[in-house]
């Protein structure tokens, strides 16, 4: 079985890329802000659960799946101030 295979990174990658669709409603002076960071975070999750696939022990996958779940709170914080800047 492959990372690829998992029900957890295909959802993260689906989330990737509607944060990129998101992110292309956001104006062009957030593209090194808001933008950005929403991206990074979003593809973080998914790469860090492909990425603790690969290691050698359970531990190690663990910690991995632990970095992405404190990339989706990145995410969450991220898109709960834009939705906040956005009612100003």
């Amino acid at each position: 079985m492959s990372y690829r295979n998992q029900f957890i990174w295909q959802r993260a990658v689906k989330l990737a890329i509607n944060c990129y669709k998101f992110t292309r409603l956001f104006p062009q002076s957030e593209l090194y802000g808001l933008t950005s960071q929403i991206r990074r975070s979003s593809v973080s999750v998914a790469s860090n659960i492909a990425e603790g696939y690969g290691r050698r022990s359970k531990p190690e996958y663990i910690q991995f799946l632990h970095i992405a779940l404190g990339s989706l709170r990145e995410l969450d914080t991220q898109l709960i101030i834009n939705f906040r800047i956005s009612a100003i």
